[in-house]
Formats: C-alpha cells, structure tokens, sequence
C-alpha cells in the first residue's frame, strides 16, 4: 500500500528569492484605442455592445504571427498603467502593424472594406496629419512571484500572471527536449484561454487496422490557488492528444473542432519562430451553408499576411486531414479528434509511470524560479464506509447480491411510504424492453413479474412487504421522433424549440393518464444524441423531461443497443438504480470515522445550475439547489428545499417542482451579465469597459438570502453543509479562494462573520475537482523504491492546523485492469499494442474544512471546554461520502451527487410565463 501521493503542481521558490524577468511590454494609446473602436462600431452596427472591441481574434494573430510576444493582458484599457502586450523582445512595426491592419480589416469583411489597409498606412506613416501612431514599446522587469495575502491567509497572484507565468512556463519547457526510450519528443506552444499547452510535434504514429493513426502527448499548463497557501501554483497535466485522420460526420455535422496550424513565420527573426501552434475553430457554416473558419480562428486572416505559402481550405481540411498533419510544404495542420466525429484506435489518457517521467521532465525545467509541492501523506487508514464484504464469506458469492437487493427494498419502500410504484415503459427494441424486466427484480431480490395485462395491456406486477410496482410496457412510436423545430430564423432559437416542445406535451399527453395514488415513473428507450446532431435542438429528451413531468411523472431514459447486446444488462441494472435515486430511495453509508461525528448529523448540499443561453432549452436560468439528507430517519430520507413554500420536501417532488416554468432572464439582460471578468471575451483578456453588473449582483444577493434562510431551516440538529465551491462562488463570492477564512462565512459586501452564527453545531466542508480548468492538480502514488501507482485514501500535509485535504478513490471495476508501466507514448518492443489501451487515472477531490468546531470557533461562541472536531475527521467523512454499495466510487459526496443530478430537472421553456402555460403543480 502507497503511503504517499506526489501532486504535479509547482510553487515560487522561496529559496531562489525574487522572480523578475525581463520583457517588453507595449501599452495601448488613447489614439488607437479610439479607432479601433470606431471601426469596430462602424463595422457592426447592431452589436449590443459596440464600446467592446472583438479582440480575441487580434490577440491570437499577435500569439501567433508577431515574433516573441508571449501574451496579452487582461484589463488593458487606455490609462497607460496596464500593459496591452508582453514580449521577450520588441515587435518591428513592419510586423505589428500588418497584424492589426490584418484584424481590422476582417472586422469590415463582408462589405470588402479597405479600411484595415488604411489603418496599416497610418500606423507606418510619418506625416503626423494622418498617423495612427502605434505606441513605443517599453522595457520592464515583470515580478512572476507578484502576490497579495489574503486575510485568511491565501497568497492571491496579480492578474496577469494567470496568462504570463503558463506562456513562460511553455516556452522554457518548449526549449527543451523530452526523451524516453530510444524516442525524442519534441514541444509546440499552444496558447488557451485558460492557460497554456505544451503538443508533442509533429505526431506520433500507431499502426493499427490497416490505418494510421496519429497522437501527441499534450501537456496543460494553467496557474491556481489553494486554500490558505502561502503561495500560488503551476499546475502541469498530462494527456494523450489524439489527432483525427477520418472524419465519419458529413459537413453540417461538424459544429466546431479545434485545428492547430503549423506554419513558419512569414518575417525572418524572432526567438520563438518554431515553438507555436496557432488555434483555430473549424465548423459548418448554416448561414453560408459551407465550412468555414470560425470568427476567432487566425486561419482565416493568416493567407493576407502570407501570400507566398498555401494554407489548407476549410473542406480540403476536412476531406483530407491526414494530408495536412503530414503537411503540404512547410505547413501542417491537425484537427484535434473528439468521438462526435468517429471512432479513433489509440486510446485517451497515459499511465502513471509515464506521467511520472513527464512530471519528472517539467520538474528539471523548472528548476531553481519553480518548486514541486511537499508530498501528501495518509491521514487515516478507514479508507471506505461500512459497505457489504466484497465477497459473501460464509455465505456463498450470492450473500451480498442478496444483502443489496434488501437493502435497496427497504429503502424503496420507505421512499415510497405506501403508494404504489406506477412504471410506464416505452421500448423501441424488444431486447431492452426484457432487459428491463428481468433486471428489477433481481436488483429488489424479487421474483419474476406476474403478468396481469393483456395482449394490448402489456402490463406486469410486483407485490411484496409494503411494495406494490407495477410496470406497462408499450412502443414508444412517435414519442421518440425528433422534434420539428421550426426553420424561421428570424424568430429567436428559445421560441421555436419552446413550440416544438408544447407539441411533444400535447403528444405525451395523449398516451399517459397518471395515477394519483401512485408514485409515477417513466423509462424511455431513446436514441443517443448524435442521432439527432443533423438538426440542433430537435434531441426530443428535454422536451419528453417536460412533459412527463407536467403530468406529475418522473422520467429516465436509456439508450437504443448498439447493434450488440454487450452492456444491455449492464445498462438495464443502472436505468432501474436512477429510478431509485429519482424516488429518494437511497441512503448515505454508515461512516467509519469514529467518535468525534455527532450520531444524529443531517447532510445538506447546494448545487447551483446555470444555463446560458446554449443551455438544453435555449434559455439562460440561474436556480440554486438544496437537499437534506438525514440517515437513519424515516420516510423522506432524502429532501429537497422548495423555495416558493420554503419547506423541505421529499426528493421526488423537488424534481417535479424544478422542471415547471422558471421565467428565463431576457437576451439583453443576458449580454449585459457577460461583461466582466470570467465572462466570454472578458475571460480571454482584452479591451473593454467596465462590466454592467445589474443581473449579476441580483443573482448574487437572491442566491445568498436563499442560502441564509436554509441555514436558519438547518439548525435543529448537528450539519455537514456540502459545497462545490467551483460551481457556487459565482453566485456565493465569499467561497472565492482568496475570500475565505478560517471558520467563518462571508455574504455580500458585509464583514464575514464566525460560522456557528448560521448553527452552533454547523461544520461547512467545501469540495473542488480538476473541473475544465485544472483547478485540482493531477496526483500519483509513488515509494520509496521508485514505484509508481494508484491508491485511495485522504491525505494531507504534515501541518497539524491543515484544513486542505485530498481524497483519492479506487478506479471503477468497470475499468480494464492495465500495467502500471504501460508506455502509450513510446511503446516498448513488448507493448506494441500500448497506444490503444484506454488509460483511466482517479482524479483528486480537494476537501477544504472551511468551517468546524476549532478551538477559537468553541472559544468566540463561549462554548470553551467542549469537544473539539479535527478538520481530518471530517475530510474523512467527506471522502467516506463518496462511496456506496451501488456504485463505484462518485465524483463527490453522496448529497452533493443528488444535488448536482436535480439539476437536470431544471428546464426553463421560453414564453411558458406570458403563454399561460397549463402546467400543473405536483
């Protein structure tokens, strides 16, 4: 057993003392600022904000053509005291102006406009009459450790360093090489909104199938913060970047893939002229009904800046992609694979032992400005709650099928509380339809079904102590269809899906009659999504969600079988385990943490959904979710908070409740909302003027009065609060990293204030995962002979105050048990097949024990001389959280699992308010 985790992050070394480097930076005039806005107000008159310059094309022309410059900076206005860009040298301006004239002439593009070659003119011209004069770049030693302390106690980096450190970090480690085996490989930089990568080019290849097929290894650089830490992070992950070779998707298919340009500089000098790849969006164009660069994408505006070379044409791309990663001249192009575009023979993710040499590599590249951070240890040894023996000892290998099938009975029939189970199942195949008749009675240790219906009544029974199910079986038919979404463009996208939507419920409505003494369920046979890629939006599963659920049912869907029946029971058995979870018929494990939780602790856990307007029913929405769990209790285990009756309310019904009309934010207040920093263009950098916060603050301050009133509704009894404090600081910003402290909780501009005000026996615990941000650094376990490996458990540092802890599960037994030393990158002799090896890695879950009963919490509440919590307990009954008997271990803990899984209730339909819809109440 590991007793200890390596974490692949890196911190300033306080040892090696200040971390300046030298760099050019450029600021923005008050001049240019004023044309480009001009030109971009005249190009797109209707813009909703006009004042907001696009410049997220400029920014990554300038990454991409301009020699040495390594990023822009966030919040660059027109002051003077922000820099605009950073470089390792000066640009010419016979390189900087074609770039900006480039850029602004594609903002006048349809029209043909001339102004961005005017533009260029007067940006090299010397008569001061008709000059646009581009300013002078500056010399300036950038502080890369710059930090500011929290009150709590979190080292906070300045702004820009969220872009400069990854970019500095990349090309260092761009100017090495990495070897392994007998193979070299070496890296590009690829700039990201959130950071930046590292792509191993040109590409590996992996015979298989007759084919090639071409993968990269692809380091993500991205630079963080953690809870109460002295200094920021690097935070460096590891993957496989797979390349796509075949496009299995006809054109209009392809809504957006990413393509890397490989392309030498069109001007000689420049000291990172072969260490970038330019990041483009490649997608069908409904409008010109073709393919076509996407509006952010350089690829578009690069063929004017370089006349000489020939660049790849949208659909020769996409006819032809192996040609282009191979390269036509001296440029290349990749099309990054996702699997909407087909299958790919080399399998994602590597292996601990080579994750290990990478981070190793990183490590030697970072040294001395850069320290890797202190290992991990055990913090406990009771890994995993009181669940079943993995094997029935003593009693035959059906002993603990057995003891799951009672216990998942008894908690279905105290969900239920006496009301019958009514199950309406429309199938497509017959295969999933006996699938599914089999497996439920196996799951509740029943036998099988009495059949009651007739011929046309396809209906089966169940009956036993305090349980009466029973099912009726009928084809789906037209349910199933796609829906018509209207083609009237002119109209916005929210209403005609909000049409096609009322169609499907008068359609359901007309083959469902719900039972009012029953607990109604639905389970539909659908196809997957990429059935209905063809036509955006007309995927009917939300619309069928909807309905159902105005009829006072719940709904569960399970895929069409793949043309195999491999994984059809195994299918089956999670369909029937989501139909219990809908019901409430689940309970969190007996912990085995020991004395210090109290014996009557509830659970609460907020979740926060937030549709845009790309949400599944096109209109944005913002609802907060609360459930309560209470072991051991009686009927109503599982609850939910219903904010109109402010009432906690069994977990059925709070899915029932989220799914009716929530009345959608409208378009103009939506823009408005995506103005500051961490929204669209905002969260790129760039230029523009200070964010209308109107919606935003009142989102915020409704959230926060919500969350107060359930903490008031908690305080009859000891309570863990469970948050995922990625997914609630927008609307909560007290959980931001650098707003937390010790104990205490902070809501709007007021002071925070000690925690036990909200509940004197309140502990507050907040999770985070890697997330799409690598929020949560990448781990693996590793001994003192070299080892390298997988382990579950929590861990922490050695500081005895630590309040930060790591959870680690096991992997699923539904993943293939591979060789710890499995090489995918560079296969050895013996593992010629290694690349297509699907390598699964357990990701970190980051506890944070925001809130116990510490000795100065005891202490400011006069409660001296009471029992102290420690914070390890609790991150122990945190990670415990995340196991139960029926499933493998869960991203998080068990009532933040149910929260999160409510959220899909959340379907706000456009006009429902103003259209008067029937939709009833639960």
């Amino acid at each position: 057993m590991y007793s200890t985790i390596r974490i692949a992050a890196y911190e300033p070394d306080p040892l090696h003392g200040p971390w300046r480097e030298e760099m050019r930076v450029l600021r923005l005039s008050e001049e240019l600022h004023t044309e480009l806005t001009r030109m971009h107000a005249e190009a797109d008159k209707g813009s909703v904000r006009p004042d907001r310059l696009p410049v997220r094309r400029l920014n990554s022309l300038l990454q991409s053509m301009a020699p040495g410059v390594i990023a822009t900076g966030r919040n660059a206005g027109t002051d003077g005291r922000l820099p605009w860009l950073y470089a390792r040298e000066a640009v010419p301006t016979e390189v900087l102006a074609p770039v900006i004239g480039t850029w602004a002439a594609g903002m006048h593009r349809e029209e043909d406009d001339t102004e961005g070659a005017d533009l260029e003119e007067r940006l090299r011209s010397d008569d001061p009459a008709q000059a646009v004069p581009l300013p002078h770049w500056e010399a300036e030693s950038v502080d890369l450790a710059e930090t500011v302390t929290s009150a709590g106690g979190t080292a906070e980096p300045a702004a820009r360093l969220y872009s400069l450190v990854p970019e500095w970090v990349a090309f260092r480690l761009a100017a090495r090489t990495f070897r392994t085996g007998d193979t070299t490989f070496h890296f590009r930089v690829e700039s990201s909104g959130n950071g930046a990568r590292l792509v191993s080019w040109p590409p590996q290849r992996y015979e298989r199938r007759g084919q090639t097929w071409y993968y990269s290894a692809c380091l993500n650089i991205t630079v963080h913060t953690v809870p109460f830490a002295p200094r920021f992070r690097v935070h460096v992950s590891t993957q496989v970047r797979r390349w796509a070779t075949r496009l299995d998707v006809r054109p209009y298919q392809l809504s957006g893939a990413t393509v890397l340009l490989d392309a030498p500089l069109p001007w000689p000098g420049g000291p990172d002229r072969s260490h970038r790849l330019m990041v483009n969006t490649l997608g069908y164009d409904r409008r010109l009904k073709e393919l076509a660069w996407r509006r952010h994408s350089p690829a578009l505006l690069v063929p004017e800046l370089d006349i000489v070379r020939n660049y790849p044409q949208p659909a020769a791309l996409f006819s032809h992609p192996e040609l282009w990663i191979n390269g036509s001249g001296d440029v290349a192009a990749g099309i990054v694979y996702h699997p909407s575009i087909g299958p790919h023979e080399v399998g994602p993710g590597l292996m601990p032992r080579e994750r290990a040499d990478l981070d190793v590599w990183v490590e030697e590249g970072l040294r001395p400005m850069l320290a890797r951070v202190p290992d991990l240890t055990r913090v406990t040894r009771s890994n995993a709650p009181s669940l079943l023996p993995r094997s029935g000892a003593g009693g035959g290998p059906g002993v603990r099928d057995a003891q799951r099938a009672l216990q998942r009975r008894a908690a279905l029939a105290r969900a239920l509380n006496g009301r019958p189970l009514a199950i309406d199942l429309f199938w497509q195949s017959p295969e999933t339809r006996a699938a599914l008749l089999a497996e439920l009675p196996k799951l509740i240790g029943l036998p099988p079904g009495e059949r009651v219906g007739t011929a046309d009544d396809d209906t089966w029974r169940w009956r036993t102590e305090g349980i009466e199910i029973r099912v009726r079986a009928r084809p789906a038919g037209l349910l199933a269809d796609a829906l018509s979404i209207s083609r009237e463009r002119r109209r916005p996208k929210a209403v005609r899906l909000a049409e096609a939507v009322e169609e499907r419920c008068r359609l359901v409505a007309d083959r469902v009659v719900p039972q009012s003494d029953a607990a109604g369920v639905v389970i539909m046979e659908i196809a997957d999504k990429e059935r209905f890629s063809a036509v955006p939006g007309s995927d009917p599963k939300h619309a069928l969600r909807i309905a159902w659920a105005r009829q006072g049912l719940l709904s569960q869907f399970v895929n069409l079988p793949d043309g195999t029946d491999s994984g059809l029971e195994h299918r089956a058995k999670w369909t029937w385990l989501d139909v219990f979870r809908q019901l409430g018929a689940i309970s969190p494990p007996a912990h085995r943490v020991g004395a210090g939780i109290p014996g009557d602790l509830q659970y609460a856990a907020l979740w926060l959904v937030r549709h845009t307007r790309k949400g599944p029913t096109r209109c944005p929405v913002h609802r907060l979710v609360a459930v309560r769990v209470r072991p051991g209790d009686g009927p109503g285990v599982v609850e939910g908070w219903d904010t109109e009756r402010a009432e906690w309310v069994p977990y059925s019904k709070l899915l029932l409740l989220l799914s009716q009309a929530v009345e959608p934010v409208s378009e103009a207040r939506e823009e408005a909302d995506t103005g500051g920093p961490g929204h669209g263009e905002a969260a790129r950098g760039g230029l523009w003027p200070a964010p209308r916060l109107g919606v935003e603050q009142h989102r915020q301050r409704e959230t926060e009065r919500q969350i107060r009133t359930l903490l008031f509704q908690l305080r009859d009894r000891p309570t863990l609060l469970l948050a995922d404090a990625a997914n609630l600081r927008q609307c909560w910003p007290g959980l931001r990293n650098g707003a937390l402290n010790r104990d205490m909780l902070g809501f709007g501009t007021e002071p925070a204030q000690r925690h036990t005000l909200y509940g004197e026996d309140l502990r507050v615990v907040l999770v985070r995962d890697a997330n799409a941000r690598q929020e949560v650094a990448e781990w693996y376990a590793h001994d003192v002979k070299g080892e390298v490996g997988f382990a579950e458990g929590v861990w922490g540092t050695a500081e005895t105050d630590s309040r930060v802890f790591a959870s680690t599960a096991s992997k699923p037994h539904t993943v293939a048990k591979l060789a710890k030393g499995l090489m995918k990158l560079a296969p050895r002799a013996q593992g010629r097949t290694a690349p297509g090896k699907t390598a699964w890695n357990p990701g970190q879950l980051e506890i944070t024990v925001l809130g116990h009963l510490s000795e100065k919490a005891l202490a400011d509440s006069g409660r001296e001389g009471d029992l102290l919590d420690r914070p390890a307990e609790w991150a122990t009954l945190t990670h415990q959280l995340r196991y139960h008997d029926d499933y493998p271990p869960l991203a998080r803990p068990l009532p933040l699992h149910l929260a999160r899984l409510a959220g899909e209730y959340v379907l706000p339909v456009a006009g429902t308010k103003e259209e008067g819809s029937t939709s009833s109440t639960p």
